[in-house]
């Protein structure tokens, strides 16, 4: 059988899971091959040191490679953020580029500084193959696939320092410095680092957008749907999809956060359609909100070409679509058995989500006949039937250090200055709904902050990428920094965590070659490299 480029390359790099007590001795351990993750070995190998890059699953480049294509830059009117990808994530975007024989014209793109968003999309496929090729050009990675962190006792610390990491089957593998590139924050929270989830509230760290949003109006039902099992009657209990619970005080904090979901990538190209079917497990209760969203006059949603090759990346952005509002808030301190749990639950559900709008006979005939034209790939996602094999974790844990970044530091009026960045943020506080409960009667989503004028761009502070002293001082993290829920909301993008990725791993280096604790490392000396290869710290 002729494997595809990507599992080729794959397969060249990896070596199997390790067994028994066998032990890796690497530099930099990574945890967590992300794009972050991937980046950041890359950075570490090109500064000459060894790196062991260890994923949970088996594949290497996180929801890059998991059907998020768009990648959210200069793709809308209000603001050009390109300028802000700079270093190995822009080589990352050329390399794509050359895939699709339009290195030129993006090059152009880039000298003229045009906002031609369509030229920074990809296919999850292709992203796999740019990222696994670039890997094997570096014998110093070593890539361990299929490899967990143990449930307990999975971090060896002496003192504040870490040491080794224990995975599920009793490997261990040892390091001078070690980064947590996972979404969900797993090895800070195993190295006894701290962590908070969910949304602190307005007063913590005196913001406006944070916590319970009592007037959410962005995304909100644009039709009144009755939310009970007995139409009118709360006694008969809540339909699928709406959780009990009452709004709260605006701005108070809860232990909620964004929604998830798969980012679908579809085709209508017959020859390379699957088509939907209707999954085991079914449940059609579950699709009754959908079928009286419709009767009450709500348009559904439609999938649409968004990447090359008229494929989808299908990221529910409207009232009533894919998003799993208030099913995921256990997700980020999850054991591994409940997480997946959660995402077999949550396959199911959007498999039969498809499947029932191109068939069901209460959706109107021409959102069956939009769906009925598209399917899964039989390009993409070859181990899976087509589907993700990664839910989109728009929100893991946050580390606690030092210092936090806020709402202050990413508004347009008294902007807080971050003096020691690592890593332009440039995209407004960015939350999806949290809870789909029921106000005044009828189903209602809470949650969403998005957009407007009263945001900039801010940096991202060193600082709140490095635990506190006490805790560990050997570790960083690219993925879950130590910031408000607000906050993360404007860094949560998969080209900022490659950014940071490419920064932290240069932390680690220069920390490594001084001999220093990550929080002792001169930041002017960082910055210095940091520049020369070509980031962006600031606004140009």
């Amino acid at each position: 059988m002729k494997l595809p480029l990507a599992s080729l390359a794959l397969t060249l790099l990896s070596v199997l899971p390790l067994t028994g007590q066998e032990t890796v001795q690497a530099d930099l351990v990574i945890y967590g091959g992300t794009s972050a993750g991937v980046v950041a070995a890359v950075q570490a190998a090109k500064m000459g040191r060894s790196v062991a890059l260890i994923e949970p699953g088996q594949h290497f480049g996180g929801m890059s490679v998991e059907g998020l294509g768009g990648s959210d830059i200069d793709n809308h009117k209000p603001f050009q953020n390109s300028p802000a990808v700079g270093g190995l994530t822009l080589q990352f975007y050329r390399k794509a580029a050359r895939r699709y024989g339009r290195l030129a014209e993006f090059d152009e793109m880039l000298k003229t500084r045009e906002k031609k968003p369509a030229l920074w999309r990809f296919e999850s496929h292709v992203a796999e193959e740019v990222f696994s090729t670039w890997m094997k050009e570096f014998p110093k990675i070593r890539l361990f696939p299929g490899t967990r962190l143990a449930d307990a006792g999975s971090a060896v610390k002496e003192g504040p320092r870490l040491v080794a990491l224990k995975a599920e089957g009793g490997q261990e593998f040892r390091g001078r410095m070690f980064i947590d590139a996972t979404y969900e924050g797993d090895l800070l929270a195993a190295a006894g680092v701290s962590t908070t989830v969910g949304r602190e509230g307005n007063a913590r760290y005196g913001e406006t957008l944070n916590g319970i949003r009592a007037n959410t109006t962005y995304n909100q039902f644009s039709v009144r749907v009755d939310p009970y099992k007995t139409p009118g009657d709360p006694s008969s209990g809540l339909i699928a999809c709406i959780q009990d619970g009452v709004v709260g005080e605006h701005g108070a904090g809860d232990e909620s956060i964004q929604a998830y979901c798969f980012r679908l990538c579809l085709t209508k190209d017959p020859a390379n359609r699957i088509p939907f079917t209707k999954p085991d497990g079914f449940n059609p209760e579950e699709y009754v909100i959908y079928r009286r969203y419709v009767q009450a006059g709500g348009k559904l949603w439609k999938p649409g070409a968004a990447v090359p090759n008229g494929k989808t990346d299908l990221g529910s952005w409207h009232d009533l679509s894919g998003n799993m509002i208030g099913w995921n808030h256990d997700w980020p301190t999850a054991t591994h058995a409940r997480r997946q749990e959660l995402f077999k639950h949550s396959l199911t559900f959007i498999q039969g989500l498809c499947w029932f709008s191109a068939n069901d006979p209460s959706v109107p005939e021409d959102v069956r006949q939009a769906w009925s034209q598209w399917g899964v790939c039989k390009d993409e996602f070859q181990d899976h039937g087509g589907w993700p094999r990664m839910f989109y974790v728009r929100n893991g844990r946050r580390m606690i250090s030092d210092f936090v970044l806020t709402e202050a530091h990413g508004r347009k009026e008294n902007q807080v200055a971050v003096e020691d960045s690592v890593a332009l943020v440039w995209w407004p506080f960015d939350l999806h709904n949290a809870r789909r409960i029921v106000k005044d009667g009828a189903a209602w989503n809470e949650g969403t902050v998005f957009g407007g004028d009263k945001w900039a761009p801010f940096g991202v502070s060193y600082r709140s990428v490095v635990p506190k002293a006490s805790e560990c001082v050997n570790l960083l993290t690219p993925t879950c920094p130590s910031s408000s829920y607000v906050a993360y909301g404007a860094i949560r993008l998969e080209w900022t965590f490659m950014v940071m990725g490419q920064s932290v791993a240069t932390a680690a280096v220069m920390a490594m070659d001084s001999g220093l604790p990550v929080q002792q490392l001169d930041y002017q000396k960082l910055k210095v490299r940091l520049e020369k290869d070509a980031q962006v710290l600031n606004v140009p």
